[in-house]
C-alpha cells in the first residue's frame, strides 16, 4: 500500500473518533453555508458587497494587536517591577481598563479623549480619522489584558534562570531580553493567540464608529436592501472561517515550538 494512501487512511480514522465529531459537524455547516452563498444570487450579492471590508478588519486588528503588544509588555514588566511608581501606574491602568466594557471605552476614546487631546494640541478634531480612534481604543483595551499575559509569562520563568544570567555578568535588561522573554514567549503563545482571535472578533464593534469593516458594510447592505438573512449568514461564515483559520495557525505554531525544545 502506498505510504501516502496509508497516511490518509490514518488521518480519516483519527477524524472519525468521537472526540473529533465536532470538526465534521462544523465542516459540513460551513460547506452548507458556502454552498448557499455561491448558489443563491441574493447571498452572492451580499458577499460581494461585504467582502471589501475584510481589508479594514485585518488592518485594524493587526495594527491594534502590535500596539497592544507594546503596551502589554511595558505594563506587564511595570506590574512586577520593584519600582513602586511603575508598579502602581501599571496596576492602575490594568484594573481601570479591565473594569470598563470595550464598547464604552471605544466611545470614550473616540468622542472624549481624542477630542480633548486634539484641543490641547490645537489640532482640528475632524482631521483625526475614525479608524485611528478605533485602533487606539482597541489597542488600549487589549493592552491591559496582554499585560497580564506578559506578567504571568515572565513569572513562569524560574528564578534560577535569572541567577544564571547574573552570574555571567549580565545586566537586568540583558537578562530580561535574552533569557527571560524568549522562554516566557513559549508559555505566553496560547494566551496571545487567543487574544488576537478575540481582538479580530471584537473589531466588529468598530462599526459603531462608521469604520468600514466587515460588520459595517454588512449593516449598510442590510439597511439598504432589508436582506437581513443574507447579510448575517455571510458575516457569520466569514468570521467563522477567519477564526478557525487563525486557531489552526496558532496550534501549528505551538506544535512547531514544542518540537524545537
Amino acid at each position: 500500500m502506498p505510504i501516502a494512501l496509508l497516511w490518509w487512511i490514518m488521518k480519516i480514522k483519527n477524524l472519525l473518533k468521537a472526540e473529533n465529531w465536532w470538526i465534521i459537524i462544523l465542516a459540513f455547516t460551513i460547506i452548507w453555508m458556502l454552498f448557499t452563498i455561491f448558489t443563491e444570487p441574493e447571498y452572492t450579492k451580499a458577499l460581494n458587497f461585504i467582502i471589501p471590508g475584510l481589508r479594514i478588519t485585518f488592518l485594524s486588528t493587526i495594527i491594534s494587536f502590535l500596539i497592544a503588544i507594546v503596551l502589554g509588555l511595558i505594563s506587564g514588566i511595570g506590574r512586577i517591577s520593584d519600582n513602586k511608581i511603575a508598579s502602581t501606574l501599571s496596576r492602575t491602568y490594568i484594573e481601570f481598563i479591565r473594569g470598563v466594557p470595550v464598547l464604552i471605552l471605544i466611545f470614550t476614546i473616540a468622542f472624549v479623549v481624542v477630542v480633548d487631546a486634539a484641543e490641547f494640541l490645537n489640532i482640528n478634531n475632524g482631521n483625526v480619522p475614525m479608524i485611528i480612534r478605533a485602533i487606539i481604543a482597541l489597542s488600549v483595551f487589549y493592552g491591559a489584558y496582554i499585560a497580564e499575559v506578559f506578567r504571568a509569562g515572565i513569572e513562569s520563568v524560574s528564578s534560577g534562570q535569572r541567577e544564571g544570567g547574573a552570574s555571567l555578568g549580565m545586566s537586568e535588561r540583558q537578562i530580561m531580553r535574552f533569557i527571560v522573554l524568549p522562554q516566557a514567549f513559549r508559555n505566553m503563545l496560547p494566551a496571545l493567540g487567543n487574544d488576537f482571535i478575540s481582538m479580530m472578533k471584537d473589531s466588529s464593534l468598530l462599526s459603531v464608529l462608521a469604520v468600514e469593516d466587515l460588520t459595517y458594510r454588512g449593516r449598510l447592505y442590510s439597511g439598504s436592501t432589508f436582506r437581513f438573512a443574507e447579510t448575517y449568514l455571510v458575516l457569520t461564515v466569514l468570521y467563522l472561517i477567519i477564526t478557525l483559520l487563525l486557531s489552526g495557525l496558532q496550534r501549528r505554531l505551538e506544535r512547531r515550538l514544542e518540537n524545537t525544545e
